[in-house]
């Protein structure tokens, strides 16, 4: 019996696992990379990175436990049925995916080997409901995260999370498919010649274990002020759980499991209103995926359609700046840098730099989603275009486009003494508080005393955040939308 892991690579809470281990039936525990998937965008330099570690991590899991992770490489429509053939498997058991692409390959192999008298299962792995179960009256596809929401809550809570199998039985591999398979190296996923992941791995322990630890973690210590303190950069409020999750190393089940026996286990109201804040962002990951299952080209299309008239600009300077964080803007670069370093970046930053793409530098918001999507470690096909799209204003339920964030007053409410923008760019670190988000407004004396020398140690700003925000609106206006806001 074979196991197909894809981003479910854990094995509590795997449905295809426990399914298949309860059949006492031995099992064969593949994984099978395809570079070329049709339809599907090869993973970024971070991504690939973390899926080497992720994989890794699965790896010695296995093996501590008798087994082993076959590893292949290519086309899935030919390699898992040739390894069925050559391992004289009878089924394989595997957790869907909800990608148009994704469903479309699981859809034609299903057939196959159905075809051939094997037996297939597919389970739900990867979400808290599946799209197909959550419609509005008319029976279409919600388009406001609220009502969305809203009508996965009235379903009630998930199932439970499965523990790890407590049995499992492993199949040695036969010479027929050893010959086939690869070594995990041998999938050039990290990188070599320069290895730049040096960063990566000092912040991403790699792992099940790693990932239920970070949960434990921030449930004890960080769950209580999360409200309060979740858009503050400096502050380890957030849970840092979304590599685990676009990895599949924790489900979506076991965190809200433990999250609501966290909440019920010390109950208060500070506690309660947190836990609500942080299952909503859980929620929002899956309106993510709910809009990648409905809406095929969400990475490439705008959602909205009036903005196929937005006269976005070509400016490759502006781009180099805000990707090496050198736009002069100390929140925008502190972000960038952030994200550069440790492939990962703050919820809050990331919008503040994203409307910069955006609206300051009137760059269509696919510009920065490749960016991320080569850079974040968490990236992931349905979170990150939905989220982009969210900011630009082009996607369904988006943040409206006139809502243009002023990286200076971000900074001063979110980032108010700048601690974040000391720690990520420092040489800006001798300002003062008062200065530290906009170091043009400093004195010659001041910027002496800090030993900064603008255009030289730190750039001036690549526009005037007055002339960008006017530019943009009346960039906006050509799509025949006229209202103005700034935050």
């Amino acid at each position: 019996m074979i196991v197909w892991f894809r981003d479910d690579l854990r094995l509590a809470d795997h449905p295809a696992l426990a399914h298949a281990a309860a059949t006492g039936q031995p099992l064969i525990c593949a994984y099978i990379h395809d570079p070329h998937a049709a339809g599907e965008r090869a993973p970024g330099g971070a991504a690939r990175w973390w899926l080497h570690v992720s994989l890794q991590a699965l790896e010695a899991a296995l093996a501590a436990r008798g087994g082993r992770l076959a590893l292949f490489e290519g086309d899935a429509a030919s390699v898992l049925p040739a390894l069925v053939e050559s391992t004289g498997a009878r089924a394989v058991y595997w957790n869907r995916r909800y990608g148009a692409a994704e469903r479309e390959t699981d859809g034609a192999i299903k057939a196959d080997l159905r075809g051939r008298g094997i037996e297939v299962e597919s389970y739900n792995g990867l979400l808290l409901n599946e799209p197909w179960t959550v419609l509005n009256q008319s029976g279409q596809p919600f388009q406001v995260f609220t009502a969305y929401w809203r009508a996965c809550r009235l379903k009630g809570d998930p199932p439970t999370p499965m523990g790890e199998p407590e049995r499992m039985i492993f199949q040695r591999l036969p010479a027929a498919a050893v010959k086939h398979a690869v070594k995990l190296d041998d999938l050039g996923l990290a990188p070599r010649a320069p290895d730049w992941s040096a960063g990566l791995r000092a912040a991403w322990p790699a792992g099940e274990e790693a990932a239920l630890a970070r949960l434990a973690d921030f449930l004890a210590d960080h769950l209580d002020p999360y409200a309060d303190e979740r858009d503050m950069p400096a502050e380890p409020a957030t849970s840092r759980l979304s590599p685990y999750l676009s990895v599949g190393a924790i489900s979506p089940r076991q965190v809200w499991t433990a999250l609501r026996a966290a909440e019920h286990g010390k109950p208060s109201a500070r506690r309660s209103a947190a836990a609500e804040k942080f299952a909503g962002e859980l929620g929002w990951r899956e309106f993510s995926h709910y809009q990648r299952f409905h809406f095929a080209d969400l990475a490439t299309r705008n959602l909205r359609p009036a903005f196929d008239a937005m006269p976005w600009r070509t400016d490759p300077a502006g781009l180099r700046a805000w990707q090496r964080g050198l736009t002069g803007y100390p929140l925008v670069d502190a972000g960038m840098r952030e994200l550069w370093h440790t492939g990962w970046m703050h919820n809050r930053v990331r919008m503040v730099v994203a409307s910069f793409v955006a609206k300051h530098l009137l760059l269509d918001w696919r510009e920065g989603e490749r960016w991320f999507w080569d850079t974040l470690v968490d990236a992931d096909p349905a979170s990150n275009p939905a989220n982009w799209q969210w900011v630009a204003g082009s996607g369904v339920d988006a943040a409206p486009y006139f809502r243009i964030f002023n990286p200076v007053l971000q900074g001063r409410k979110f980032d108010p003494r700048g601690a974040y923008v000391r720690q990520w760019v420092p040489e800006l670190a001798g300002l003062s508080d008062a200065l530290i988000h906009e170091p043009w407004k400093a004195s010659p004396r001041q910027l002496e005393a800090a030993g900064v020398k603008l255009g030289n140690d730190y750039p001036h700003p690549v526009v005037e955040h007055e002339l960008a925000r006017q530019r943009a609106l009346e960039a906006f206006a050509k799509t025949g939308k006229r209202k103005t806001q700034e935050g």
